[in-house]
């Protein structure tokens, strides 16, 4: 294996199974940048050395990068390496939450805190034994560690469970949803099929009949020619009424196209401005007095407006049948620029009609849908005279906007778009509530330790709070007292001057500082005045011997 292919598997162990992206490098390179300046910081705060502010930042680097793929090893070394670098103490946070979102399992995430922590304060009490501050360190690196360890961790594993099981029940409600529309459409489909069957069985009988009963009767000697002529017009519209009723079966029952007709009755069935002309003329074979002018010089349509053409005419012819008979049709096919205009007016009825007129109602309400579809608009009126008059106005142009993006149905159609479709809310409340009823102790238990952690923290530190407040009146005294108390003054008249000293604050601190006398017992408290550094510590010591103060001291440590 060369170098460059030993790189590339270094690095995608590096990366472990997450994604990392150009732009997760960047921010791990910056929140690493950042963290390793503020420890520096922190670093120049404690006065340490160069070459531990060197450790430090290499640390923190080294850390932020490994801890996507090494979450509860880096937590562990990050707080061992806290107690000995103060400026890698900040990176600990990061690793704190990085390890609660990552480590599978409640057991080992715990397993890894607990490590961490018996790290962090455990080699925290080996490098502060020296001072004699056990307590202190105990109490403080506890403090630390749940409010920049533990919190952290605790937050991103309830957010990281929160967003994976948010995240599964969305994809179990949009397959759910997926599931219902996929039922619906095959009861739809079903249906339709059943509709289809209906139809087939019914009008298509009940017309093969008529052109059955038609046919024979056209070869029927006893008729006159005009007679033949009529009962022709019935029988072709009969088996014009068949090709549409086969092709409206198939779309039902399949969702396509009915297969095309014999090319001897593709002129009589055709269904657009081609057809026009057939209609009309059969109109005038059947003895109504229809004229048809066309103006301007002829375009194609798409299919759609075209087939919308022919219907558009058929539907005025048929208007005009029904409610004005034996009145004369005009038909008009105008080419404008930008539109087809089809026109059928109609004068007045010649006289009263054949009887009651049977009618759905429903004509013009689908032409004008029909029309609006394609971009087109239907208009119908009276006119003066005691007419009627249906005008459409289509385009030339292409299918309408976005047909031949969306998708095509189990049905051969193109459905609406599906911001048209009302999302039932509450059904999906319902399935997004149910994982939650399922299971109550998740989120309880996730809540309760974040609650238990937070007022735990909150307790110890208070307690520590107070402690070091009551703790400060037991261990300090000012400067002017300091200075009353002179050396050979009895032990006893001495320490009723002086506070008892009993203090965490004060522990090691008569050890500090110049040699003490020999076979001395020392009380050492610490100063009132605050010091020009920080980081030490003005402390007043009193060694007593023989009943008697035999040496004061005034002297700094340091934290």
């Amino acid at each position: 294996m060369d170098a460059k292919s030993r790189l590339r598997a270094g690095w995608e162990w590096l990366k472990g199974p997450e994604e990392w992206s150009r732009g997760a490098l960047v921010g791990d390179l910056t929140i690493a940048a950042v963290l390793a300046l503020l420890g520096l910081g922190v670093d120049e705060l404690s006065d340490s050395s160069g070459v531990k502010m060197a450790l430090g930042a290499v640390s923190v680097v080294t850390l932020v990068l490994l801890r996507r793929r090494l979450p509860a090893a880096t937590l562990v070394l990050g707080g061992a390496a806290s107690a000995f670098l103060p400026g890698v103490f900040l990176v600990t946070i990061v690793l704190g939450w990085s390890a609660g979102r990552r480590i599978v399992g409640v057991g080992r995430a715990l397993g890894a805190f607990v490590l961490a922590f018996v790290a962090e304060v455990g080699l925290m009490l080996f490098d502060q034994w020296s001072q004699m501050r056990p307590l202190l360190v105990v109490v403080f690196s506890t403090l630390m560690f749940l409010a920049a360890t533990a919190m952290p961790g605790l937050a991103a594993r309830y957010w990281s469970q929160r967003r994976t099981l948010l995240s599964a029940m969305t994809e179990r409600n949009e397959q759910l949803l997926r599931e219902r529309n996929m039922v619906a459409g095959q009861a739809r489909l079903r249906e339709r099929q059943r509709i289809a069957q209906d139809m087939h069985d019914s009008l298509g009988h009940r017309l093969a009949l008529i052109s059955v009963h038609t046919g024979a009767l056209e070869v029927d000697p006893q008729l006159t020619e005009r007679q033949r002529e009529v009962v022709g017009v019935l029988r072709q519209a009969s088996v014009e009424a068949m090709h549409e009723l086969r092709e409206v079966v198939g779309i039902l029952r399949d969702g396509v196209e009915a297969p095309p007709v014999p090319v001897e009755e593709a002129h009589q069935a055709a269904r657009g401005v081609a057809g026009i002309a057939g209609i009309v003329e059969a109109s005038r074979t059947a003895g109504t007095d229809v004229r048809l002018t066309t103006t301007g010089r002829p375009r194609p349509l798409v299919a759609a407006c075209d087939h919308a053409a022919f219907r558009i005419a058929q539907e005025g012819l048929t208007n005009a049948y029904k409610h004005a008979p034996g009145s004369a049709i005009t038909v008009e096919l105008r080419y404008e620029d930008d539109a087809l205009v089809v026109e059928i007016a109609n004068g007045p009825a010649a006289g009263p009609g054949a009887g009651e007129v049977v009618s759905g109602g429903q004509g013009l309400t689908g032409l004008r849908e029909r029309a609006r579809l394609v971009g087109g608009m239907v208009h119908a009126g009276a006119v003066e005279g005691g007419g009627f008059r249906v005008a459409g106005v289509l385009p030339y142009g292409t299918e309408p906007a976005g047909a031949a993006e969306q998708p095509v149905d189990d049905f051969g159609q193109r459905p609406q778009a599906r911001a048209t479709v009302p999302t039932d809310w509450a059904a999906v409340d319902r399935e997004l509530s149910a994982p939650l009823r399922s299971r109550p102790g998740g989120v309880a238990m996730g809540c309760g330790i974040a609650v238990a952690a937070l007022v735990l923290l909150i307790i110890v530190m208070g307690a520590g709070i107070a402690l070091i407040v009551g703790s400060a009146s037991d261990s300090m005294i000012s400067r002017e007292t300091f200075d009353e108390v002179h050396v050979g003054q009895s032990e006893r008249a001495v320490r009723e001057r002086l506070p008892d000293g009993e203090s965490m604050l004060t522990t090691g601190l008569d050890r500090k500082g110049p040699p003490r006398p020999e076979g001395a017992d020392c009380l050492a408290l610490l100063s009132t005045e605050s010091t020009d550094e920080l980081t030490t510590d003005a402390v007043f010591r009193f060694c007593f011997k023989d009943g008697k103060l035999v040496e004061k001291q005034a002297y700094e440590v340091k934290q």
